[in-house]
């Protein structure tokens, strides 16, 4: 494992950024720098470290994920081919222990202090494709629309209680914005799909996980997001576990003996989709249909059930993009 030289903690906000920069050696703060959140801004900062003869191979940056504030900081040392390490927040929270108060600066020394003793937990930052980076942005323009259009639809409810000469403007007024907004929706799926199909690599993991049964194309078209084309998780246990589907105990001594179950710190949207499409499988899947019935028959828990076969569908869709084949339904030779 590289030894760094120094440890520079970076607290991000929509405007500036705090850093922290932590020697480990005499395990204090050297300095705090207040800087813009701009690539101007950090290119100067690590010019203002050349200068101090610190030497910019050998530190590492780390940095909580706040999303797309975030994108900046990540291009900016990925160009510059420094390394960094993105940590969730609520890792770095539960590292600190007791804690009273907090500041940007604080924040920013915590950070640098969980890169440096946390360093055998080191995974660096990579950088996702362009088209990656693309079909995330509109995605969520996308969950943005069809948000707003289950809002304007939910007007229709007062149509009842409402007078029908006071609804009749609001109810024409709704029809046109729904109606836009419908529109909008079309066109964005259009431009992901524009993006997908010329990428040779992209269009091939979108196909083939839309051969496993029970999978449509906005929740193939997630799962790209989210693996970043599958080079993000390492198996499918690794991503079962990110999308709050694996099940974990929960034990101490011989006192305390609570039932397994799954964390609540997952990706709601990956799991919300991944049990739409256990449901639709248990109905068009021969093979989940059976066993859904077995196990029901057992009296098992329809949401445990349920569970398992969400981590069955995820498994079969590491398995069609590890062999680079479709999937094949090989029940229908055993029956």
């Amino acid at each position: 494992m590289k030894n760094y030289s120094h440890y520079v903690g970076i607290d991000i906000s929509k405007n500036t950024l705090d850093v922290v920069l932590l020697n480990p050696d005499e395990k204090i703060v050297q300095k705090h720098f207040k800087i813009e959140n701009s690539k101007e801004a950090i290119s100067k900062f690590i010019v203002t470290l050349k200068k101090e003869h610190v030497q910019i191979d050998n530190i590492l940056f780390c940095c909580e994920n706040t999303g797309v504030y975030t994108y900046i900081l990540s291009d900016c040392l990925s160009l510059k081919k420094i390394d960094l390490w993105v940590v969730p927040a609520i890792e770095i929270k539960r590292s600190k222990g007791i804690s009273r108060g907090k500041n940007d600066k604080i924040d920013a020394k915590d950070i640098a202090l969980y890169s440096y003793r946390n360093i055998d937990k080191l995974q660096l930052y990579k950088v996702s494709d362009a088209n990656i980076q693309e079909l995330k942005v509109l995605h969520s323009e996308r969950e943005k629309i069809v948000k707003s259009i289950k809002l304007f639809g939910m007007t229709s409810e007062n149509e009842i209680f409402i007078p029908k000469k006071i609804y009749k403007s609001t109810k024409r007024i709704n029809a046109k914005i729904i109606k836009g907004l419908r529109k909008h929706l079309l066109d964005i799926e259009k431009q992901m799909k524009a993006i997908i199909i010329p990428n040779e690599e992209l269009s091939n993991q979108f196909q083939l996980i839309k051969s496993i049964p029970g999978i449509g194309e906005q929740t193939a078209l997630y799962i790209i997001i989210t693996t970043k084309g599958f080079k993000t998780f390492k198996n499918w246990r690794q991503f079962a576990c990110y999308s709050g589907v694996a099940p974990f105990e929960y034990s101490s001594g011989t006192s305390v003996k609570g039932r397994t179950k799954v964390s609540h710190l997952a990706d709601k949207k990956m799991k919300s989709l991944l049990h739409m499409c256990a449901l639709t499988a248990i109905k068009y899947d021969p093979q989940l249909k059976e066993y859904y019935n077995k196990k029901k028959a057992e009296g098992k828990n329809s949401m445990l059930v349920l569970n398992n076969i969400r981590c069955k569908i995820i498994s079969r869709v590491f398995s069609v993009i590890n062999r680079q084949t479709p999937y094949v339904n090989t029940y229908k030779f055993a029956c």
